[in-house]
């Protein structure tokens, strides 16, 4: 199950498990209707790009375009993923709608000419174990998180661009875990990078020029699981693009955590080991591990000042202080523990996703049953 809410015209849509899309009046909790085979199997993802235009994403391995003035029928039918759909950006600028699905492609798509057999696309990125993708806010930076624990970012972001193997050269990747004050750990930084694997990561060179799409390969440190490998399993970014929020699972599914990165731009405020990384772990709590092996999409609050994180049958409401204080206002020397501002419990099954609403005052959480919960948090 996945939540969507569109700020101009108020509308909660929820993808669900079994190929339907419902909409939603958000403030009156009204239903607006069913979209009852919107896909041949889990719709997993829903993307507005603009007032009217939307997009899903399903396990049939295809995108859709809907349009709200029109529901009884798609737009049309995006084929070019070979496995499950699981993300949709999209980048106003270029217009370019961007998927990334389990068969490790990321693959964009000129809505500029859509017609109702489809749009012109092409295979800007593969990775295995390719999870999550996003696109920061201004569209600069591209994150990828994989089930083996790796973080991917590509910086620059250039989606016009295909990335060919062989146009490449070695980057700054490694297998190196991030620490609290921005550095690596001087046991590892040393280290070359393997030949032929995924901790050894490449980026396209011009001559002369700053690199576009250059791809920094990062393992984060997760609490608690110095020793051991982890998944991560949920990826968002801050809105104002001053942070990476994940959700992440051991290996062994027995602990999960949801941490926050700052990303460090500019000359570094203190001496950090070489090669630097443009992550560093501020923020962490560890969750509540209920329903071991589904994935938990947590959520910013529109200001950034909040963050809801899926907490077994309820949802917890966390912050970086008691004071709900800006991120760039709460910044630790030290890695420092996420605050619980309130718990609300109203769901009974698994909470797997939230998400707030970008104009109300307004959150709204959706479980394994199907049941979707919406609330006014006072504090």
């Amino acid at each position: 199950m996945g939540l969507t809410q569109k700020e101009y015209l108020s509308v909660l849509t929820v993808a669900c498990e079994q190929t339907e899309v419902l909409l939603f009046d958000p403030i009156s909790s009204r239903h607006i209707k069913t979209l009852t085979e919107a896909h041949e199997d889990c719709v997993n993802n829903i993307r507005f790009l603009d007032n009217r235009l939307f997009a899903t994403c399903s396990d049939d391995t295809t995108i859709a375009l809907w349009d709200l003035r029109k529901l009884n029928s798609k737009v049309c039918s995006l084929h070019g993923h070979a496995s499950w759909v699981k993300n949709i950006e999209y980048d106003t600028n270029t217009r370019l709608l961007v998927t990334s699905g389990f068969d490790g492609n990321v693959i964009t798509w000129d809505t500029n000419r859509f017609t109702e057999d489809g749009c012109p696309h092409k295979k800007f990125f593969h990775t295995r174990y390719l999870m999550r993708m996003r696109l920061t806010p201004d569209c600069s930076k591209m994150l990828i998180s994989t089930s083996s624990g790796y973080l991917l970012i590509l910086h620059d972001l250039d989606l016009t661009q295909s990335l060919e193997v062989g146009s490449y050269r070695m980057l700054r990747a490694r297998r190196t875990p991030l620490s609290s004050d921005g550095g690596t750990s001087a046991s590892r930084s040393s280290a070359t990078p393997r030949q032929g694997n995924d901790s050894s990561k490449i980026h396209p060179h011009r001559e002369g020029l700053s690199p576009r799409n250059s791809l920094e390969v990062l393992t984060p440190e997760i609490p608690g699981e110095r020793d051991r490998g982890n998944c991560i399993t949920s990826l968002q970014l801050h809105p104002k693009g001053w942070a990476t929020l994940i959700r992440c699972s051991s290996n062994m599914d027995d602990q999960e955590w949801t941490c926050v990165y700052e990303f460090q731009e500019g000359a570094p405020t203190r001496p950090l080991v070489s090669p630097r990384c443009s992550l560093r772990l501020t923020h962490y709590i560890e969750e509540a591990n209920v329903g071991r092996g589904y994935i938990k999409e947590l959520c910013f609050s529109p200001d950034g000042r909040l963050i809801c994180s899926p907490y077994g049958y309820g949802v917890r409401l966390l912050a970086f202080d008691e004071r709900c204080g800006e991120l760039a206002d709460c910044l630790p020397v030290q890695t420092s523990v996420l605050k619980e501002i309130r718990s609300i419990y109203s769901h009974s099954d698994v909470v797997l996703t939230t998400k707030f609403s970008p104009t109300h005052c307004q959150l709204a959480s959706g479980c394994l049953s199907g049941r979707v919960a919406l609330y006014q948090p006072k504090f």
